[in-house]
């Protein structure tokens, strides 16, 4: 199913991070937080302004972005779980050459 975001809205899919520490123990789902970096599946058209025009999204598809923890709104497609979420809900777009952010203990 292809799935298609209104105005400002984009789709993100989470990206796990490593369940194995170091030493080579397994850490359970349930002692993880979900991870707070994805990658855009789609994006809208972009947002509505006041005097009716549109202002294009600074998004792509494919951008791998940093969120907030409790940002967008939860859904199912396919059976994946995927996050919906407004454009100004993203802090930043995280460059490949830079490699992933790591999380501050």
């Amino acid at each position: 199913m292809k799935i298609r975001p209104l105005h400002d809205r984009v789709i993100v899919k989470r990206i796990e991070q490593q369940r194995k520490t170091a030493s080579g123990i397994v850490i359970p789902d349930s002692a993880t937080e979900k991870p707070e970096q994805g990658e855009v599946l789609a994006v809208g058209a972009g947002k509505v302004l006041q005097d009716g025009s549109v202002r294009a999204l600074e998004l792509k598809v494919g951008d791998h972005v940093l969120f907030g923890k409790y940002a967008g709104q939860t859904v199912k497609v396919d059976g994946e779980e995927l996050l919906v979420m407004r454009e100004e809900d993203v802090f930043a777009i995280l460059d490949s050459d830079s490699g992933q952010l790591k999380k501050a203990a």
